[in-house]
């Protein structure tokens, strides 16, 4: 006798699995349920306010060309998300059912249906709500409406885990969380082309949208809101055109995501197969930066500093970062036609603050440094090759910076007295940067997005904004003769003098600092070590 009894949906158990994962996290701590709580309320807040929004916008003529934009840069986020954040959601990495007796496609159902659950996808469907609303008029429109929110929806979500599942096994190695910190870049840089954006919107008007909505509309998700508009208007072949190109794009993403799913559930990966790098490439590869850096112990810990500042993720982040905003804030401000010339020195003060806690980012393994330093020539040795690792960056960059910001303002007369200031800030972080780093240590916990061990944030507020005030005190009479080449008669034929002045002050200051900071590092050594060790 056959049995016909057909096999259960996985459905409800990947659901259910969901549900439990996010119920135990936040049963972890109290923190951490008072931060899913508060993010929660504000992302519903934030949806409560767009959607209030986009129902304003209903009857506006350029209503179309920003519900479009919008549903286009709610897909492009969700294609985005597993890249920047792959520990956000823990059944975004299929590998963990590997050993399980299951089959693509109904994985793929259940993973579909169980992304419904959480917080993203409630925010986008609020979106899109208000985005079918504002450009729905009559019974048919709302009728497609309804099936151009689930298409959307589901694009979103689908498109999210094929791109997770084809990278998974980049995003879950160590060189893959790396592009994580690109998350810190991608923020700056959007909030400032959105700002930008929105000033020349505001000048314009709404109506400068709709060259980018007339393409945009033909592509996935965007399509199933243009399929509503479409209809509004009596376009029923165009929406049924838009329509049928969702679905394909649907479909698209679901049979890649399959494929992917079959992929990782039945080839070998590293973990399985034995790696052998050939030791020849190791040593040119080990050998190519010690060749460009003096001898010696300056030698080593510089290599070991840019190492670290090309290896380590949390270090890899903050310097990202810095680079990025250093940039973005002078620039954008240029091309906006508001900054001052003077901006370019807001790189070399966000790379300053790189010189702070230089051993809190050794972690634990500052020991081994610390077994290395038994003198307070030893120590300050170490400190002026951590120095010099960091100026092999910022010099160039600062320098770079400060030569674009004077080419976007046309303030060429300005440039040297830019520079001399800037060098003389950056020499002042420097110096202050390496005092605070042993008198104000504080650990930096790895393997999470945190940046102060818990206990330890007093230390940070001291050493970063007690240090930064410090240096901006130390910078008063670069910044007093860059005043008076401003004001006086005399102050023009001058300001080429401040360049020099400035660097050479600023090298002073370094100096300066780094014999002052040494005697108390050889003599704090185990309050060092225990500081950082901490996390």
């Amino acid at each position: 006798m056959t049995d016909t009894t057909a096999p259960a949906s996985i459905t409800p158990v990947v659901v259910r699995l969901k549900l439990s994962l996010l119920r135990n996290g936040l049963r972890q701590s109290g923190g951490r349920r008072a931060a899913y709580v508060a993010s929660a309320v504000v992302a519903l807040l934030i949806a409560a306010l767009q959607l209030i929004g986009l129902i304003a916008l209903r009857g506006d003529a350029s209503a179309v060309s920003v519900v479009v934009l919008l549903v286009a840069v709610l897909g492009l986020g969700w294609a985005v998300m597993p890249l920047f954040f792959p520990s956000g959601d823990e059944t975004l990495d299929p590998t963990r059912l590997v050993m399980l007796p299951l089959r693509p496609q109904p994985l793929v159902r259940a993973l579909l249906a169980a992304s419904l659950v959480g917080i993203g996808p409630v925010f986008t469907l609020v979106l899109l709500l208000g985005s079918v609303i504002a450009v729905a008029h009559g019974a048919a429109a709302y009728v497609t409406a309804v099936v151009a929110v689930a298409l959307a929806l589901l694009i979103c979500v689908a498109l999210a885990r094929a791109v997770a599942a084809a990278n998974i096994r980049l995003l879950t190695s160590r060189k893959g969380r790396d592009l994580a910190v690109l998350s810190g870049l991608v923020i700056a840089v959007g909030a400032q082309v959105v700002n930008f954006g929105v000033q020349h919107l505001g000048s314009n008007g709404l109506s400068q949208l709709d060259p980018a909505a007339e393409v945009l509309r033909w592509v996935p998700p965007a399509t199933a809101v243009g399929a509503v508009d479409s209809v509004s208007k009596g376009s029923y072949g165009l929406a049924a055109a838009q329509l049928v190109l969702s679905v394909a794009a649907l479909a698209a993403l679901v049979a890649l995501w399959s494929g992917s799913l079959t992929k990782l559930m039945t080839a070998p990966d590293g973990s399985t197969i034995q790696s052998a790098e050939p030791a020849a490439k190791e040593k040119a590869s080990a050998g190519g930066l010690s060749r460009l850096l003096p001898s010696g112990r300056t030698g080593t810990v510089m290599e070991r500093s840019l190492r670290y500042v090309w290896r380590d993720p949390k270090t890899k982040a903050a310097w990202v970062t810095s680079l990025a905003i250093g940039l973005i804030v002078p620039v954008f401000n240029a091309l906006q036609g508001t900054g001052s010339v003077y901006f370019a020195c807001f790189a070399a003060g966000m790379l300053g603050i790189q010189m702070y806690n230089q051993f809190g980012q050794d972690t634990s393994a500052f020991w081994m440094v610390a077994m290395t330093i038994s003198t307070t020539r030893d120590a300050y040795v170490e400190l002026r090759a951590r120095a010099l690792a960091l100026l092999v960056i910022t010099l160039p960059y600062t320098a770079l910076v400060t030569i674009l910001t004077t080419a976007l303002l046309g303030d060429w007369h300005r440039l040297p007295e830019v520079l001399g200031l800037s060098f003389a800030l950056l020499g002042a972080m420097l110096a202050t940067g390496a005092w605070t780093s042993a008198r104000f240590p504080y650990s930096i916990p790895q393997g999470t997005h945190k940046n102060v061990a818990p206990g330890q944030a007093g230390l940070a507020w001291i050493s970063i904004f007690g240090g930064m005030i410090s240096a901006a005190l130390l910078c008063s009479p670069v910044i007093a003769l860059t005043i008076w080449a401003n004001v006086s008669a005399d102050g023009d034929q001058w300001s080429w003098a401040l360049l020099p002045a400035g660097a050479a002050y600023g090298a002073a200051l370094t100096y300066a600092g780094l014999r002052l900071a040494a005697p108390g590092t050889a003599r704090r050594l185990p309050e060092i070590l225990a500081a950082v060790s901490k996390g």
